[in-house]
C-alpha cells in the first residue's frame, strides 16, 4: 500500500525526485504551475482508507485532465505534488474540488486556515 502513487504518466518510477519527472514547460517553452498539498498522517491510516482517498483524488484530477499535466502523490511525506497548465484561479478550484473529498488536504503555504 505504502508504494502507491497518482501519476498522470504511465511509467514513472517510484522513488525518482521531482525534479527528474515534473515537466516544467510545455511544447511552446510556455512555464507549468505546481503546487503541494499536505495530507497529515494519511500514512498512517488504514490502508482501505488510503485506497478510497487516492481514488478520489484521481477522479478528481481526471476531471481537469485537459489542464493537469503531472500529479505524484508521495505517502511516505503525504504529500500530492501538481502540475498544471497556467490559468487564473486553478490552483484555488484544484484544491477546493479535492477537500470536498479530502478535507484534512492542505496547500502548502496557505495561510487561510
Amino acid at each position: 500500500m505504502s508504494d502507491q502513487k497518482i501519476d498522470m504518466f504511465g511509467g514513472i518510477l517510484p522513488g525518482e525526485p521531482l525534479y527528474k519527472i515534473a515537466p516544467t514547460r510545455d511544447e511552446n517553452g510556455k512555464s507549468f504551475v505546481d503546487f503541494m498539498l499536505i495530507i497529515p498522517k494519511l500514512k498512517k491510516k488504514p490502508a482501505n482508507y488510503i485506497d478510497q482517498t487516492l481514488k478520489d483524488i484521481q477522479m478528481v484530477l481526471s476531471r481537469y485532465s485537459h489542464e493537469v499535466v503531472f500529479a505524484n502523490m508521495d505517502l511516505k511525506i503525504n504529500c500530492l505534488w501538481i502540475s498544471h497548465k497556467p490559468r487564473p484561479g486553478l490552483c484555488r478550484e484544484l484544491t477546493s474540488a479535492i477537500r470536498q473529498y479530502v478535507p484534512e488536504a492542505m496547500l502548502v503555504g496557505d495561510v487561510s486556515r
